[in-house]
C-alpha cells in the first residue's frame, strides 16, 4: 500500500520522531507543514524541500490553537493528516515531595494529553468534510505498562490512549480514520539529561531512531490503526491491550443491546 493522505500537519517535529516522519513524508506528500517551538530546526528541517513549510507554534498555549487551525486550513484547504507527535517526558518522585515541581506536571498533562484535544476540537470540523483523512497520535508503550520513575509521563500516554479508543468508535462511521502509534523508548533528545537530570547519556536509550520509523512506517503504509512498535511493546500490546479493546467491544454490544430493549 502506499501512504494514502497527501496533505500533512505534524505537531512536534523540531527534533526526534516527528522530524524522521516529517523527512519520510516529504517525498510522498503534496503538501508538509511542521511545528513546534524552535524554528531554528524547522527552518532547518524545511530548507530545500519544495513542498514543506513550516509555523512556529507551542502546542501548551491552548488559547493560541483555534486560531493556528483557522489558519492552517485557510491556507491548505485540501489538509487531510494531522499527527500529533508533541511530548515531554519528566521524573517525579512522590516519596520526595518537595522536589515535585507541579508546574512541571501541569505542563506535561497540557502537552501530553490536553493539546491533544484542544487540536482535534478545532481540526475535526475540517477533517470530516475531507473525502479521507486521519488523526495520528504518537502515543507511548507506557500507555500499557508504566515506567514509576516517570509516573505523570505514563498516565498522560494512558490517558491519550483511552481517549483514542473511544474516538476511533465516535468516528467509525465518518471519513476519518484513527491510527495510535506505541513507541519504545526511542533514541530521542526526550531523554536528555537537560530535561531529566537524573539519566546520563540518555540519547543512547532505547530503539534507534532509524529503525523505529521504519518500522512504524511499514505500520502506516500496511493501514493498521494500532501500531505497536518493537518487540516488548508488541508483546504488551498483545497481552494486554488486545484483551482489553475485546473487553471495550463486550461492554458496548451491551450497551446498545439495552438501549434498543
Amino acid at each position: 500500500m502506499s501512504f494514502p493522505y497527501k496533505h500533512v500537519l505534524i505537531f512536534g517535529a523540531t527534533s526526534g520522531i516527528g522530524e524522521a516522519l516529517a523527512k519520510q513524508l516529504f517525498d510522498v506528500c503534496e503538501t508538509i507543514i511542521v511545528t513546534g517551538r524552535r524554528e531554528e530546526n524547522l527552518k532547518a528541517l524545511c530548507e530545500g524541500v519544495p513542498n514543506a513549510s513550516y509555523r512556529v507554534h507551542d502546542i501548551s498555549d491552548h488559547g493560541s490553537i483555534a486560531p493556528f487551525a483557522a489558519s492552517v486550513v485557510a491556507d491548505v484547504p485540501q489538509l487531510d493528516c494531522i499527527v500529533l507527535n508533541s511530548g515531554i517526558q519528566r521524573g517525579f518522585d512522590f516519596s520526595k515531595p518537595d522536589t515535585v515541581d507541579l508546574s512541571q506536571v501541569d505542563l506535561e498533562i497540557d502537552t501530553n494529553y490536553v493539546a491533544y484535544l484542544h487540536v482535534l476540537k478545532h481540526f475535526l470540523p475540517h477533517l470530516l468534510k475531507q473525502p479521507q483523512a486521519t488523526v495520528i497520535a504518537m502515543s507511548s508503550g507506557l500507555a500499557l505498562v508504566p515506567l514509576p520513575r516517570v509516573p505523570n509521563y505514563c498516565a498522560t500516554k494512558a490517558a491519550l490512549h483511552q481517549f483514542w479508543l473511544s474516538l476511533r468508535v465516535q468516528l467509525q462511521d465518518t471519513s476519518v480514520k484513527v491510527i495510535e502509534v506505541f513507541p519504545p523508548a526511542v533514541q530521542t533528545e526526550l531523554h536528555d539529561e537537560k530535561h531529566q537530570p537524573d539519566i546520563k547519556n540518555g540519547r543512547s536509550i532505547g530503539m534507534p531512531l532509524a529503525e523505529f520509523t521504519a518500522e512504524a512506517w511499514a505500520g502506516l503504509l500496511a493501514g493498521e490503526d494500532d501500531i505497536p512498535v518493537g518487540p516488548i511493546v508488541q508483546l504488551n500490546y498483545e497481552k494486554i491491550d488486545k484483551p482489553r479493546q475485546e473487553a471495550m467491544n463486550r461492554f458496548l454490544g451491551m450497551m446498545r443491546k439495552q438501549a434498543g430493549a
